[in-house]
């Protein structure tokens, strides 16, 4: 009985434990049905095929089910999302990239050679557990006992699946996790033959904007700018002061600025679905229809400024492998960290500072000749450490050896990320140096020619924003030219560089803005500014 009840108890904790992990509640559930069906069953199955067949059957099960827990987990921490199997695999690469940014290849390696050992460890044991070296015969009262324990369980557990909770504090993770996953497989699976099929009958077809011919439109993603950051009290006033100071920066070089949210597809990472989502003017938020939209070569807002007259250009700092996928966008130029002259050190997992890339955009990248540039900036991308000072004098940036000293300033992300309430404070501080750094540009790059679109290309992961935060994202749009800015008020924009933040949840999808500008400077848009 006592390996029955160690055995029943071990795969108990597996099973429980990484629920408690995503639900924050340590003891609930407290009991594992499977766990107290399984392991007796398996103690009082005769030796043979049959019952190592069986034994690697529920292992298989048992590891898919936990591993698929945990990875839930870690989805709804990161991205405030469930995990989807039939999605989500491909990002176990982006997981180890993110590593190598932020701790180094080696401890990276380390880090998923680890986990690797620890799944494996936990198989053995468990194989190790369901088949003993002897069997108990049913005939004896251990053997009874086991069965009777067995047959009580199950039987709790059939009342649990039909609602009959006799037990409030059980739960069915193997059962409760394969049968989402299956739906999800399903349901995603149909989404994905819909999808492909209106790629194909529904196409957005490219579009010249007249009313921006000869101009720049430069659209400038920040890093993990999300709405939260304005509207929530513990970085609010951090950011609010900054977004002022913009503003009467902006008043005083003649410049105008309206600002408003967009809904973001994704929350916490992926921003390549987000800038998917606005170039393509589809709603774009897994991995699975980003690559379906581009192997069909969907025409973007790169095509549309194509047709307009604009060279496109696109600015990656943080790309630093082969990015087919740009090539599949169709720019004309596409400039990632190794094409950039920066001499200054990484800051783990930052290649380059965003004000230094920033003013190598405006100095070699845009030229004379209208562009449309796509860029995301990344100073504010985890692990939030070092903060950045904004450098006053810009003409001393040069090569970014000026960023040296920051090296290795502040904590490394191993110390900042023990203490919860600092990292929140690294991320507000880090999107303020974003921000004031994208503000100063702007004072530097938008004149009456040029159209300044500035936004946040998702909200952070639930750990700084909450469970229950608005996927919303602020959105700054400066020119000179208060035409350019008209269309933009029948769509909730606002003057300022303060959005109205009253409603996040009623925010427009970022897929809009692609419409957004068709039908404001499209061949039939009027010029006249309409009323707020």
């Amino acid at each position: 009985m006592l390996r029955l009840l160690l055995g029943a108890l071990a795969l108990n904790l597996l099973l429980v434990a990484p629920l408690w992990w995503r639900f924050g509640m340590i003891g609930h559930p407290l009991v594992a049905w499977e766990a107290w069906i399984i392991v007796p069953l398996m103690l009082i199955l005769p030796i043979g095929p049959f019952r190592r067949l069986m034994s690697v059957a529920l292992v298989s099960w048992v590891a898919l089910a936990t591993v698929a827990n945990v990875g839930d987990a870690a989805t709804q921490m990161a991205f405030g999302r469930p995990l989807n199997l039939y999605l989500d695999t491909p990002l176990i690469r982006s997981v180890y990239h993110l590593l190598v940014g932020n701790v180094g290849q080696i401890w990276a390696i380390c880090a998923m050679l680890a986990g690797a050992v620890l799944l494996l460890g936990t198989l053995w044991v468990l194989v190790r557990l369901l088949t003993p070296a002897h069997t108990l015969p049913v005939n004896r009262f251990k053997g009874g006992m086991a069965l009777g324990l067995a047959v009580l369980a199950t039987c709790l557990a059939a009342g649990h699946l039909s609602k009959k909770l006799v037990v409030p504090q059980a739960a069915l993770p193997m059962i409760e996790a394969t049968r989402f996953q299956w739906q999800q497989i399903v349901t995603t699976h149909r989404a994905r033959l819909a999808f492909a099929e209106q790629l194909e009958t529904e196409p957005l077809q490219a579009r010249a904007l007249p009313g921006l011919e000869g101009r720049n439109v430069l659209l400038t993603f920040v890093e993990s700018y999300g709405v939260s950051a304005i509207n929530d009290p513990r970085y609010s006033h951090v950011l609010l002061p900054t977004l002022s100071t913009m503003q009467q920066r902006l008043d005083a070089r003649g410049l105008h600025v309206v600002s408003g949210l967009l809904e973001a597809p994704i929350r916490g990472g992926q921003s390549w679905l987000a800038h998917a989502t606005l170039l393509s003017g589809r709603w774009v938020d897994n991995q699975l229809w980003y690559r379906l939209m581009l192997s069909t070569h969907s025409p973007t807002l790169i095509d549309d400024f194509k047709a307009t007259g604009q060279r496109t250009l696109s600015i990656m700092p943080a790309i630093t492998l082969a990015w087919p996928e740009g090539e599949a966008y169709g720019f004309d130029d596409i400039v990632v960290a190794r094409d950039i002259d920066y001499a200054g050190p990484p800051l783990n997992w930052v290649t380059m500072p965003d004000q230094f890339t920033l003013d190598y955009t405006q100095r070699h990248l845009l030229g004379d000749s209208p562009v449309f540039a796509q860029m995301a900036l990344i100073s504010s991308h985890a692990p939030w450490t070092p903060i950045l000072p904004v450098i006053e004098d810009w003409d001393t940036i040069g090569d970014g050896t000026v960023f040296a000293p920051w090296e290795n300033a502040g904590d490394s992300p191993e110390v900042l990320w023990q203490d919860i309430e600092r990292i929140r404070d690294h991320y507000a501080w880090s999107v303020d140096y974003a921000v004031e750094v994208t503000g100063r540009w702007a004072e530097r790059v938008v004149d009456d020619n040029t159209l300044l679109i500035v936004l946040g290309d998702h909200q952070p992961a639930p750990l700084i924003t909450g469970d229950e935060a608005s996927a919303a994202v602020p959105v700054h749009i400066i020119s000179g030219d208060p035409a350019l800015l008209a269309p933009f008020y029948a769509h909730g924009f606002v003057d300022g560089t303060l959005p109205d933040v009253e409603n996040p949840e009623g925010a427009a999808r970022m897929s809009q803005l692609r419409h957004w500008l068709q039908d404001g400077f499209g061949a039939d848009a009027l010029p006249t500014r309409t009323t707020p």
